[in-house]
């Protein structure tokens, strides 16, 4: 049987049983969305694998104990550990002090080994820089339903779920969010792709 047709509750229970392979297809099937919500959510690629390291450690430490009873859920399960920790996080961080450079920019944020030319790196930079600082604008509910729409993918029931509210208000806050970054798009003279 192929391992797209195997539901995530039996693939989590072959794993319980010793079948190490079951959850290297769990992991395989979902990496990407969690990965890209994390990701989306903290905003720095090096934080946001150690966290997504973490999620699956905690992931696999709740399976091993018997603590996870959520069936053919896991995906929003997952996220919803994933993105608590994200939130603690986004929360040690501002506690943190961040150190700058004479123009104001972090300088571990410059740190790294380049491939692309200078321009091209700087282009894609202001590109970035511009849609994370606008989509960091809107308030944290509209983000949060933006980020995991649009970067892990979640459909809105499973962002409900993940959220702890219902379809709707998930639906209304992606609404606001949509019509707030066009707002600051045209604010900015800035088309959508």
């Amino acid at each position: 049987m192929a391992t797209t047709m195997i539901s995530d509750g039996v693939l989590i229970k072959h794993y319980t049983e010793g079948n190490q392979g079951a959850f290297e297809t769990l992991l395989k099937r979902h990496k990407n969305r969690i990965f890209s919500s994390i990701y989306a959510l903290v905003g720095d690629r090096y934080i946001a694998e150690d966290i997504f390291q973490e999620t699956f450690i905690k992931i696999i430490h709740s399976i091993r104990t018997g603590k996870y009873n959520h069936e053919d859920k896991f995906l929003p399960w997952a996220m919803r550990i994933s993105r608590n920790m994200c939130i603690d996080s986004i929360r040690q961080r501002k506690r943190l002090p961040i150190v700058v450079d004479s123009e104001g920019n972090d300088i571990l944020n410059n740190i790294g080994i380049f491939e692309k030319s200078q321009e091209e790196l700087h282009i894609e930079n202001d590109e970035i820089a511009m849609l994370r600082k606008w989509i960091w604008e809107l308030p944290e509910e509209q983000r949060e339903v933006l980020v995991l729409r649009n970067y892990a993918d979640l459909s809105f029931k499973e962002i409900a779920i993940v959220t702890n509210t219902n379809i709707n208000t998930c639906i209304g806050r992606m609404h606001y969010a949509l019509i707030n970054l066009r707002k600051m798009t045209q604010k900015n003279s800035v088309k959508i792709k």
